[in-house]
Protein backbone atom coordinates (compact mmCIF):
# COMPACT_ATOMS: atom_id res chain seq x y z
CA UNK A 1 0.00 0.00 0.00
CA UNK A 2 1.46 3.25 -1.00
CA UNK A 3 1.07 6.44 1.73
CA UNK A 4 2.10 9.75 1.96
CA UNK A 5 2.16 11.23 5.08
CA UNK A 6 0.51 14.83 5.54
CA UNK A 7 2.71 15.05 9.09
CA UNK A 8 5.97 15.16 9.60
CA UNK A 9 8.76 16.62 11.58
CA UNK A 10 12.53 16.42 10.66
CA UNK A 11 15.05 17.91 13.05
CA UNK A 12 18.66 19.05 12.26
CA UNK A 13 19.75 20.03 15.50
CA UNK A 14 23.24 21.28 14.45
CA UNK A 15 21.39 24.08 12.37
CA UNK A 16 18.25 24.92 13.38
CA UNK A 17 17.08 26.50 16.52
CA UNK A 18 14.47 24.12 17.90
CA UNK A 19 13.70 26.08 21.18
CA UNK A 20 10.90 24.06 22.38
CA UNK A 21 12.88 21.03 21.77
CA UNK A 22 15.53 22.11 24.72
CA UNK A 23 14.44 21.20 28.16
CA UNK A 24 15.10 24.15 30.31
CA UNK A 25 11.73 25.58 28.04
CA UNK A 26 8.23 24.61 27.31
CA UNK A 27 6.66 22.01 27.02
CA UNK A 28 8.29 20.14 29.92
CA UNK A 29 7.67 16.99 29.24
CA UNK A 30 9.49 14.14 30.88
CA UNK A 31 10.07 12.29 28.17
CA UNK A 32 11.42 15.42 25.71
CA UNK A 33 14.50 13.20 24.88
CA UNK A 34 12.90 10.74 22.53
CA UNK A 35 12.38 13.10 20.11
CA UNK A 36 15.58 15.82 20.96
CA UNK A 37 17.63 14.13 18.48
CA UNK A 38 18.34 14.61 15.19
CA UNK A 39 15.66 12.71 12.43
CA UNK A 40 15.92 12.65 8.54
CA UNK A 41 13.83 11.14 5.87
CA UNK A 42 15.62 8.27 6.32
CA UNK A 43 14.10 7.41 9.61
CA UNK A 44 10.66 7.29 8.00
CA UNK A 45 11.60 4.72 5.02
CA UNK A 46 9.21 2.09 5.76
CA UNK A 47 10.06 0.15 2.35
CA UNK A 48 13.39 -0.86 4.61
CA UNK A 49 10.90 -2.48 7.00
CA UNK A 50 7.98 -4.44 5.13
CA UNK A 51 6.98 -4.68 1.52
CA UNK A 52 3.31 -3.90 2.56
CA UNK A 53 3.96 -0.21 2.53
CA UNK A 54 5.35 2.34 1.08
CA UNK A 55 6.36 5.83 1.94
CA UNK A 56 5.88 7.65 -1.90
CA UNK A 57 5.78 11.65 -0.17
CA UNK A 58 5.46 13.30 2.58
CA UNK A 59 3.99 16.89 3.87
CA UNK A 60 6.56 18.45 6.53
CA UNK A 61 5.08 21.10 8.72
CA UNK A 62 7.35 23.58 10.52
CA UNK A 63 9.24 22.49 13.61
CA UNK A 64 10.49 25.50 15.03
CA UNK A 65 14.06 25.75 13.16
CA UNK A 66 14.11 29.07 13.06
CA UNK A 67 10.87 31.40 13.47
CA UNK A 68 11.86 34.64 12.72
CA UNK A 69 13.13 33.16 9.04
CA UNK A 70 11.25 30.61 8.34
CA UNK A 71 13.24 30.27 4.61
CA UNK A 72 15.66 28.85 6.49
CA UNK A 73 13.70 25.54 7.08
CA UNK A 74 12.42 25.43 3.98
CA UNK A 75 15.96 26.10 2.15
CA UNK A 76 17.58 23.04 4.37
CA UNK A 77 14.92 20.57 3.31
CA UNK A 78 14.91 21.71 -0.10
CA UNK A 79 18.63 20.99 -0.09
CA UNK A 80 18.64 17.61 2.01
CA UNK A 81 15.61 15.72 1.06
CA UNK A 82 15.60 13.33 -1.90
CA UNK A 83 11.63 11.95 -1.24
CA UNK A 84 8.99 13.69 -3.04
CA UNK A 85 7.38 16.14 -0.35
CA UNK A 86 5.37 19.79 0.37
CA UNK A 87 6.13 21.81 3.36
CA UNK A 88 4.12 24.24 5.55
CA UNK A 89 6.14 26.98 6.46
CA UNK A 90 5.82 28.40 10.43
CA UNK A 91 4.20 32.11 9.66
CA UNK A 92 3.20 35.14 12.16
CA UNK A 93 -0.33 35.65 12.02
CA UNK A 94 -0.58 38.52 14.06
CA UNK A 95 2.67 40.65 12.18
CA UNK A 96 2.35 43.84 10.46
CA UNK A 97 1.49 43.67 6.72
CA UNK A 98 4.37 44.81 5.17
CA UNK A 99 6.71 41.90 7.25
CA UNK A 100 3.82 39.63 6.36
CA UNK A 101 3.78 40.00 2.63
CA UNK A 102 7.91 40.15 2.90
CA UNK A 103 7.44 36.74 4.20
CA UNK A 104 4.83 35.43 2.41
CA UNK A 105 6.75 36.62 -0.54
CA UNK A 106 10.35 34.65 0.27
CA UNK A 107 8.10 31.52 0.80
CA UNK A 108 6.39 31.18 -2.50
CA UNK A 109 9.72 30.98 -4.21
CA UNK A 110 10.76 27.90 -2.65
CA UNK A 111 8.58 24.99 -4.73
CA UNK A 112 7.91 23.10 -1.58
CA UNK A 113 5.39 25.69 -0.42
CA UNK A 114 2.35 25.26 -0.38
CA UNK A 115 1.08 26.38 3.57
CA UNK A 116 1.69 27.85 6.79
CA UNK A 117 1.16 27.56 9.88
CA UNK A 118 0.73 29.16 13.08
CA UNK A 119 0.40 27.21 16.13
CA UNK A 120 -2.56 28.87 18.24
CA UNK A 121 -3.45 25.94 20.78
CA UNK A 122 -4.05 28.24 23.95
CA UNK A 123 -4.00 31.29 22.39
CA UNK A 124 -6.22 30.81 19.55
CA UNK A 125 -8.76 33.47 21.27
CA UNK A 126 -6.16 36.27 21.27
CA UNK A 127 -4.32 35.53 17.74
CA UNK A 128 -7.71 34.80 15.85
CA UNK A 129 -9.19 38.55 16.94
CA UNK A 130 -5.66 39.77 16.50
CA UNK A 131 -6.39 43.05 14.26
CA UNK A 132 -3.67 41.96 11.92
CA UNK A 133 -4.94 38.08 11.28
CA UNK A 134 -7.25 38.52 9.16
CA UNK A 135 -5.89 40.49 6.88
CA UNK A 136 -2.70 38.21 6.69
CA UNK A 137 -4.86 35.18 6.22
CA UNK A 138 -6.74 36.88 3.02
CA UNK A 139 -2.77 37.33 1.98
CA UNK A 140 -2.67 33.32 1.95
CA UNK A 141 -5.55 32.84 0.34
CA UNK A 142 -5.07 35.25 -2.48
CA UNK A 143 -1.84 33.59 -2.68
CA UNK A 144 -2.92 29.79 -2.80
CA UNK A 145 -1.43 29.14 0.47
CA UNK A 146 -3.60 26.80 2.68
CA UNK A 147 -3.19 27.34 6.58
CA UNK A 148 -2.62 24.57 8.95
CA UNK A 149 -4.59 25.09 12.03
CA UNK A 150 -3.46 24.08 15.23
CA UNK A 151 -6.24 24.25 18.36
CA UNK A 152 -8.26 22.28 20.35
CA UNK A 153 -12.10 22.47 18.94
CA UNK A 154 -13.39 21.93 22.05
CA UNK A 155 -12.39 26.22 22.17
CA UNK A 156 -16.23 27.47 21.08
CA UNK A 157 -15.02 30.94 21.56
CA UNK A 158 -11.97 30.28 19.14
CA UNK A 159 -14.37 28.34 16.95
CA UNK A 160 -16.96 31.43 16.99
CA UNK A 161 -14.01 33.38 15.91
CA UNK A 162 -13.00 31.53 12.95
CA UNK A 163 -15.95 30.85 11.68
CA UNK A 164 -16.32 34.75 11.52
CA UNK A 165 -13.49 34.66 9.63
CA UNK A 166 -14.19 31.60 7.01
CA UNK A 167 -17.93 33.32 6.18
CA UNK A 168 -15.88 36.36 5.33
CA UNK A 169 -12.98 34.21 3.63
CA UNK A 170 -14.24 31.17 1.56
CA UNK A 171 -11.30 31.13 -0.79
CA UNK A 172 -8.80 30.38 2.08
CA UNK A 173 -7.88 26.39 2.63
CA UNK A 174 -7.99 25.14 6.75
CA UNK A 175 -6.45 21.82 6.99
CA UNK A 176 -7.07 21.17 11.01
CA UNK A 177 -3.90 19.32 12.75
CA UNK A 178 -4.01 16.40 15.17
CA UNK A 179 -8.15 15.85 14.74
CA UNK A 180 -8.18 19.47 16.54
CA UNK A 181 -7.15 18.19 20.13
CA UNK A 182 -10.22 15.51 20.79
CA UNK A 183 -10.20 14.94 24.24
CA UNK A 184 -9.49 11.18 25.43
CA UNK A 185 -11.49 9.24 26.60
CA UNK A 186 -12.14 5.55 27.32
CA UNK A 187 -14.99 2.61 27.37
CA UNK A 188 -16.24 0.23 30.14
CA UNK A 189 -17.17 -3.44 28.98
CA UNK A 190 -20.72 -2.30 27.60
CA UNK A 191 -19.23 -0.08 25.08
CA UNK A 192 -20.50 3.09 26.60
CA UNK A 193 -18.04 5.97 27.13
CA UNK A 194 -16.50 5.49 30.59
CA UNK A 195 -14.91 8.95 31.19
CA UNK A 196 -17.04 11.82 29.09
CA UNK A 197 -17.14 15.50 29.87
CA UNK A 198 -18.12 18.50 28.27
CA UNK A 199 -15.33 18.66 26.61
CA UNK A 200 -15.71 15.85 24.03
CA UNK A 201 -19.91 17.64 23.51
CA UNK A 202 -17.60 20.63 22.44
CA UNK A 203 -15.12 19.20 20.28
CA UNK A 204 -17.59 17.67 18.55
CA UNK A 205 -19.71 20.76 18.16
CA UNK A 206 -16.03 22.02 17.08
CA UNK A 207 -15.55 19.32 14.09
CA UNK A 208 -19.23 20.07 12.84
CA UNK A 209 -19.00 23.70 12.48
CA UNK A 210 -16.06 23.65 10.75
CA UNK A 211 -16.90 20.74 8.06
CA UNK A 212 -19.19 22.88 6.99
CA UNK A 213 -16.99 24.99 5.03
CA UNK A 214 -16.10 23.17 1.96
CA UNK A 215 -11.98 24.17 1.86
CA UNK A 216 -11.60 22.85 5.35
CA UNK A 217 -10.28 19.32 6.38
CA UNK A 218 -8.74 17.67 8.78
CA UNK A 219 -5.76 15.29 9.74
CA UNK A 220 -6.00 12.54 12.21
CA UNK A 221 -2.65 12.21 14.09
CA UNK A 222 -1.09 13.33 17.14
CA UNK A 223 -2.98 10.46 19.54
CA UNK A 224 -0.05 10.17 21.78
CA UNK A 225 -0.26 13.93 22.08
CA UNK A 226 -3.81 13.43 24.63
CA UNK A 227 -2.07 10.31 25.92
CA UNK A 228 1.37 8.52 25.73
CA UNK A 229 -0.59 5.00 26.47
CA UNK A 230 -3.77 5.76 23.97
CA UNK A 231 -5.96 3.14 23.22
CA UNK A 232 -6.54 2.33 19.42
CA UNK A 233 -10.10 1.69 20.03
CA UNK A 234 -10.51 5.49 20.83
CA UNK A 235 -8.51 6.50 17.80
CA UNK A 236 -11.12 4.75 15.75
CA UNK A 237 -14.13 6.48 16.94
CA UNK A 238 -12.14 10.35 16.29
CA UNK A 239 -11.63 8.54 13.28
CA UNK A 240 -15.09 8.10 12.74
CA UNK A 241 -16.36 10.82 14.24
CA UNK A 242 -13.93 13.04 11.72
CA UNK A 243 -14.88 11.20 8.82
CA UNK A 244 -18.82 11.50 9.61
CA UNK A 245 -18.25 14.79 9.82
CA UNK A 246 -16.32 16.20 6.95
CA UNK A 247 -16.90 13.04 4.30
CA UNK A 248 -13.97 10.51 3.56
CA UNK A 249 -12.60 13.27 1.04
CA UNK A 250 -11.31 15.62 3.76
CA UNK A 251 -9.76 13.56 6.32
CA UNK A 252 -6.02 12.52 5.95
CA UNK A 253 -4.53 9.87 8.44
CA UNK A 254 -1.27 10.82 9.41
CA UNK A 255 1.82 9.92 11.99
CA UNK A 256 3.22 12.96 13.49
CA UNK A 257 6.48 11.72 13.19
CA UNK A 258 8.53 12.06 15.17
CA UNK A 259 6.52 12.86 18.25
CA UNK A 260 4.80 9.42 17.97
CA UNK A 261 7.54 7.86 18.92
CA UNK A 262 6.34 9.09 22.37
CA UNK A 263 3.79 5.99 21.85
CA UNK A 264 4.72 4.05 19.05
CA UNK A 265 7.63 3.19 16.51
CA UNK A 266 6.92 5.01 12.74
CA UNK A 267 6.51 1.78 11.39
CA UNK A 268 3.18 0.64 13.66
CA UNK A 269 1.63 3.88 13.26
CA UNK A 270 1.22 2.86 9.45
CA UNK A 271 0.28 -0.55 10.34
CA UNK A 272 -2.57 0.78 12.31
CA UNK A 273 -3.60 3.34 9.95
CA UNK A 274 -3.78 0.43 6.84
CA UNK A 275 -5.14 -2.30 9.10
CA UNK A 276 -8.11 0.18 9.74
CA UNK A 277 -11.12 -2.69 10.01
CA UNK A 278 -14.04 -0.51 9.13
CA UNK A 279 -12.71 0.78 5.79
CA UNK A 280 -12.60 -0.90 2.51
CA UNK A 281 -9.25 -0.77 0.38
CA UNK A 282 -10.47 2.30 -1.50
CA UNK A 283 -11.29 3.97 1.25
CA UNK A 284 -7.64 3.49 2.78
CA UNK A 285 -6.21 4.75 -0.34
CA UNK A 286 -8.08 7.54 -0.42
CA UNK A 287 -7.32 8.11 3.89
CA UNK A 288 -4.12 7.86 3.62
CA UNK A 289 -2.81 8.26 0.45
CA UNK A 290 -4.77 10.32 -2.27
CA UNK A 291 -6.81 13.23 -0.29
CA UNK A 292 -3.07 14.05 1.18
CA UNK A 293 -2.32 14.43 -3.14
CA UNK A 294 -5.33 16.57 -3.63
CA UNK A 295 -5.65 18.82 -0.18
CA UNK A 296 -1.37 19.64 -0.33
CA UNK A 297 -0.96 19.87 -3.84
CA UNK A 298 1.29 16.65 -5.19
Amino acid sequence: MKIIDPHIHLFDLSLGEYQWLKPENPPFWSDKEVINNKFSETDINLSTQTKALELTGFVHIEAGFDNESPWREIQWLEASCKNDFRSVACIDLTAPADDFIKQINTLIDYKSVVGCRHILDDSACDILSHKNTFNNLKLLADNQLSFDLQMPLSDLKAIQILTDILKHLPELTIIINHAGSPPYFIKDHSNNIAVQSSELDHWLNGLKTLSQFEHCAIKCSGWEMEDRNYSSVWCDDIIAHCIQAFGINRVMLASNFPLCLFSKDYLKVWQYHSRLATYNQKQLTQLCLENTKHWYKF
